[in-house]
């Protein structure tokens, strides 16, 4: 089991409220530092995913911790989904979307909800397709968390998860390290004020289990047909799964 990483040392709150607060505090800088950090790269990541969506030909689709929107305004874009739900545990970043959304003129398609991923607010086998950009390893108890998209998910339905991994290649992993542990830090010290919030980011990608190790854990809470691509050199996973 890896260990338990939070955002704040000294704070009395459980994971999952830290973590709101966090992206609450965040919110505002959240997407330009997100193309900054990752040098723009995270847009052709999400491009990825929505294309797995889109050939799943999902009527229903909900995107958790959906932060600002941005997938779940591609797939509105995108597809001929009717249902299209966004969920994030923080306030914040949901005003944030929700303002994009209006702009986009896409407030008719998208529902954004404040919500807990680990006691989902909807019927059994509601989606017919769920993704998770840059979240799963927000999650307080893991496995629950992944348990409440299983129990949400149509028969056949698809699972998306696209998530922070490590290179296992010289001089990539060490490239890798120097970026998570220096340079991101530095870039929220600099322009957020919240050196805590990108520290946190960055440990907590380190110490997620990627990979086989994530595929073994969709697999033991039920998922099947679990498929793992690495991309740009492995500093993030493409994860597929169904029920």
């Amino acid at each position: 089991m890896s260990e338990n990483i939070t955002p704040y040392k000294d704070s009395n709150l459980g994971k999952k409220e830290q973590v709101a607060q966090m992206f609450d505090t965040i919110s505002g800088n959240y997407d330009g530092l997100n193309r900054m950090i990752s040098f723009g790269i995270d847009v052709k990541w999400r491009k990825k995913v929505l294309a797995i969506v889109k050939n799943s030909k999902a009527n229903s689709i909900l995107d958790i911790a959906t932060g600002t929107g941005d997938l779940a305004i591609s797939f509105a874009k995108n597809t001929d989904a009717n249902i299209i739900k966004g969920l994030d545990i923080s306030e914040g970043m949901l005003n944030v979307g929700k303002e994009k959304i209006l702009k986009e003129g896409l407030s008719d398609k998208i529902e954004m909800i404040l919500g807990d991923s680990e006691n989902l607010p909807f019927e059994d086998e509601s989606f017919d397709a769920i993704s998770v950009a840059f979240g799963v390893r927000n999650f307080e108890n893991l496995e629950k968390g992944l348990s409440e998209i299983l129990r949400v998910l149509k028969p056949k339905g698809t699972f998306v998860v696209l998530e922070t991994s490590v290179p296992i290649k010289s001089p990539y992993k060490q490239l890798y390290q120097f970026h998570s542990t220096k340079i991101l830090p530095l870039i929220g010290k600099l322009f957020s004020k919240e050196e805590s919030a990108y520290s946190y980011l960055s440990k907590s990608a380190s110490n997620f289990p990627y990979g086989e190790a994530f595929n073994n854990i969709l697999q033991k809470t039920g998922f099947i047909e679990v498929i793992n691509k690495p991309q740009t050199l492995g500093v993030v996973t493409i994860y597929t799964a169904t029920k």
